[in-house]
């Protein structure tokens, strides 16, 4: 997942703990909706204003927008993960993941 993906993310992660619509998070921060939803899934990098509006609007420090590797080590996020990389393989390749994994994991 790039920079973008997971400062999009933790933007959304934080609108959703404020229980913020994208259109109510847009307009507190002076953006368009369509302009937030590409921020949040990573397509857009958002310019030094639009961090500090998003921050002001939801009384968040930016520097929550940046917290990466708590996000990385998230479960839930690390499932996510995992199943990015197994999407679209073939059963060889699914196999070959399995026989690692299993290895790795059981006593």
């Amino acid at each position: 997942m790039t920079e973008a993906e997971l400062f999009g993310q933790l933007v959304r992660e934080n609108r959703r703990a404020r229980k913020l619509g994208l259109g109510q998070l847009a307009e507190k921060a002076n953006t368009g909706a369509k302009h937030l939803g590409r921020v949040e899934r990573g397509e857009k990098q958002p310019s030094f204003e639009l961090i500090i509006a998003l921050a002001k609007a939801m009384n968040v420090s930016p520097s929550v927008f940046f917290e990466f590797e708590r996000l990385r080590t998230d479960q839930r996020f690390v499932k996510q993960q995992l199943q990015q990389l197994l999407h679209n393989r073939d059963a060889k390749q699914l196999q070959k993941a399995h026989r690692i994994l299993k290895v790795m994991l059981e006593p």
